[in-house]
């Protein structure tokens, strides 16, 4: 069997055809609203000539460098979020008479938009890292609590008493009941929380960096490309498709017995 049919055959198998098949018609309409020149080159650059430049800046190293330092602040802001999350829902599982004291403040910070943070952040902390990594902090801190708080505090009651019956230990439940339990749950979360953290960080580099994808697409419309716009965009979208695919993968290994999405 030749390289190529092989390729087709495992492509089929997968049903990778099916993921990108509206994908594939959004490109072929979209080149054909290029053809019938519905909008000029300037709003709307054809498929061929976005390809072209992002293969340009691929060359160059534009395009990669952009989404290594995206991908580091994401990386940095988004642990740091995770282990603020789970180290609360820690005190909120072992110490449940403390959530009124905090759950407010939770929520306040939740429903405020962490990008109009930026100026105070930027007065704070300067116009360096910081700022945006905070950003990213804040965005994913709330999802990802929710979800761990919510698989931590729902564990079933009978579970917990066979723990009981056993003579295991605060700690020992904890490990053996509570967290297996709780590990969708978490997995969610993650999922949610990366998602938030690729939106905050692309927000932040279009208000306050000098780098990044964010950074690229504000750069690009300053200099009236629309191509190159266009290639951070459809970047954007392949790296959290990407990070995704990842956290699923995770979810699969880590939890066989459920149904593959």
């Amino acid at each position: 069997m030749s390289a190529a049919a092989t390729v087709a055959l495992f492509f089929m198998e997968v049903g990778v055809v099916k993921r990108f098949l509206i994908f594939i018609l959004i490109i072929l309409l979209w080149n054909l609203a290029c053809q019938l020149q519905l909008w000029t080159p300037y709003i709307l650059p054809s498929p061929a000539r976005v390809g072209s430049t992002c293969l340009a800046m691929l060359r160059s190293g534009e395009l990669t460098a952009a989404i290594t330092i995206s991908l580091q602040r994401i990386a940095i802001g988004f642990v740091l979020a995770f282990l603020l999350s789970f180290a609360l829902a820690l005190v909120g599982c072992r110490f449940p008479r403390l959530r009124p004291y905090y759950s407010y403040l939770i929520d306040f910070v939740r429903h405020v938009p962490p990008l109009s943070l930026i100026p105070l952040l930027i007065l704070w902390a300067g116009i360096g890292e910081a700022p945006k990594i905070i950003v990213i902090v804040l965005a994913a801190f709330a999802p990802i609590l929710l979800n761990i708080d919510a698989g931590l505090s729902g564990c079933d009651k009978k579970l917990l008493e066979v723990g009981n019956v056993l003579g295991l230990t605060p700690g020992q439940q904890f490990w053996q009941i509570r967290l297996p339990y709780a590990l969708p749950n978490i997995l969610v979360g993650l999922r949610i929380g990366l998602g938030y953290s690729l939106r905050a960080i692309i927000g932040a580099e279009l208000v306050a960096a000098s780098s990044g994808l964010g950074y690229l697409i504000l750069d690009a419309q300053t200099m009236s490309r629309t191509d190159k716009a266009l290639v951070g965009i459809i970047f954007i979208g392949i790296l959290g498709l990407a990070l995704d695919t990842l956290l699923k993968r995770l979810s699969h290994k880590l939890l066989p017995y459920r149904e593959e999405e």
